[in-house]
């Protein structure tokens, strides 16, 4: 019925109930749907206009493990053909496998926005270093201009963006390193340190 109402014909409706799967329930009445055949159900209604942006909020709501798998696949596939996908949700550890482009929104305010490893990059925590001569890495890496913060008999920690200077410098001093890592958050530690971050700065 959408398909008429909008001017689309039955093999533009067939083409898309084909690509997002519930072709076969083409002539079921959707009230008995599950769930998540109904998203997958508004998918189908949004893209049978062949739209350039395609707009969908919590797009994985009632998938499976499978459907959630598929869906990502999809998405990947409609950037691929052109279209720009926006994806909004409140689950930042799923949507981190589905774009490319990050806006946090939070309290009506912009938090923060840009390619997803950028966002990382300004929420990493501390590098963190294992070193049977920590104390001669960090009289090192002090006069390199690095702050360093004790962790352990053998361990240090410094601010990000260390670690490359870290590993050149015990190369080139011959300091063993059993441990170099820096911090890695997912989207949703990426989220709250940027929220309390932004919080932390507005005047009280």
């Amino acid at each position: 019925m959408l398909g008429l109402r909008i001017g689309v014909g039955a093999r533009r409706v067939g083409a898309v109930l084909d690509l997002v799967g519930p072709a076969e329930a083409a002539d079921r009445r959707a009230g008995g749907f599950s769930l998540g055949m109904r998203q997958r159900l508004a998918l189908a209604a949004a893209l049978l206009g062949d739209p350039e942006v395609l707009v969908l909020d919590e797009p994985v709501n009632g998938l499976d493990p499978e459907g959630i798998h598929w869906l990502r696949g999809f998405l990947r596939s409609q950037v691929a053909e052109g279209r720009t996908v926006l994806v909004s949700g409140h689950q930042p550890a799923e949507v981190q496998h589905t774009v490319d482009q990050v806006v946090i929104v939070a309290g009506g305010r912009l938090v923060a926005a840009g390619s997803l490893d950028d966002l990382r990059s300004r929420a990493s925590g501390r590098v963190h270093v294992r070193s049977p001569e920590a104390g001669r890495l960090t009289g090192l890496l002090a006069a390199a201009g690095a702050m360093v913060r004790p962790a352990g008999p053998d361990r240090l920690e410094t601010p990000p963006g260390w670690a490359e200077h870290i590993g050149l410098l015990s190369a080139e001093h011959r300091i063993p390193l059993f441990e170099l890592r820096e911090d890695a958050p997912d989207l949703e530690e990426v989220f709250f340190r940027l929220t309390r971050a932004a919080d932390d700065r507005e005047p009280r």
